[in-house]
């Protein structure tokens, strides 16, 4: 991130929109394959293929050298996960984090992934990391500042109990998968930046079961907890509008192809 903020005109944000519905279409693929047996690197392969037959670049993959398409974070890993032949188990919680580049413009979102038999502890987690998600994109609006949309990330995990990982957070995007600002997943209300229609943003709250405290694992890439706590993440692309956010990936092809997976539940959505 070079610290220059760049805000999009609709063209720029149609240009976005596209590229986030891809990813959003990507990560529903992904949807219909995570179950008990299959690896993590199958799934990157998946997601590989699909973005390339649509026309699309994987944003992640060489991006600073990353090897892969998506990452695929297991359980304690928080985020970064690198896919692997590490075989998915009844119980796991997977998240997925997706990137695509069409047209010279970035999409990004992550899900969490509830597999089979889960901890009730761990469907909380889920619930209450998607719930904030949720809460920072509604207050995402012209005129509110972004220590505004790290404040309700915060406060949710809070009031539930859970850690949110501060060393982490959301980022401003568009012809580059990654720019200014920085969107913590903390803050303090009406403080930090004005959010001005035009300014796309990827909001993702990372939230943990116990300590948000995290350490960078040996391959140089995957962040894990401290403690072996359970992580969730979740991430949308959106743009500022005055009178609230607009979302420009989807969650509804995900939701969709929920249903139709034994193996996952939906409610995390609920």
């Amino acid at each position: 991130m070079d610290g220059s903020i760049y805000f999009k005109t609709e063209q720029e944000i149609s240009f976005i929109r596209k590229s986030s519905l891809l990813v959003s279409k990507t990560l529903a693929e992904i949807t219909k394959l995570i179950q008990p047996g299959i690896s993590t690197l199958e799934l990157d392969a998946v997601a590989e293929c699909y973005i390339r037959k649509e026309g699309g670049v994987p944003s992640f993959l060489d991006y600073n050298g990353f090897p892969n398409t998506i990452c695929v974070s297991v359980n304690d890993c928080v985020l970064h996960g690198l896919p692997s032949e590490y075989i998915i188990q009844d119980g796991d919680v997977v998240s997925v984090d997706c990137g695509a580049n069409l047209n010279g413009y970035h999409g990004d979102a992550c899900f969490t992934f509830l597999v089979g038999n889960v901890a009730e502890n761990h469907y909380n987690l889920c619930k209450s990391a998607y719930e904030s998600l949720s809460c920072a994109i509604k207050i995402a609006h012209e005129g509110n500042r972004l220590g505004d949309i790290g404040f309700e990330i915060q406060n949710v995990g809070k009031n539930h109990g859970f850690g949110v990982v501060k060393q982490y957070g959301g980022h401003g995007i568009g012809k580059n998968l990654h720019e200014s600002p920085i969107v913590r997943n903390f803050g303090r209300s009406r403080r930090g930046m004005k959010l001005l229609r035009g300014l796309t943003l990827a909001i993702e709250p990372m939230m943990t079961e116990y300590s948000s405290e995290t350490f960078l694992s040996e391959d140089g890439w995957s962040v894990l907890t401290k403690d072996g706590g359970i992580a969730a993440h979740y991430e949308q692309t959106v743009v500022v509008r005055p009178y609230g956010a607009e979302i420009l990936t989807d969650f509804c092809f995900v939701e969709n192809q929920l249903k139709k997976n034994k193996f996952l539940w939906r409610s995390s959505l609920l």
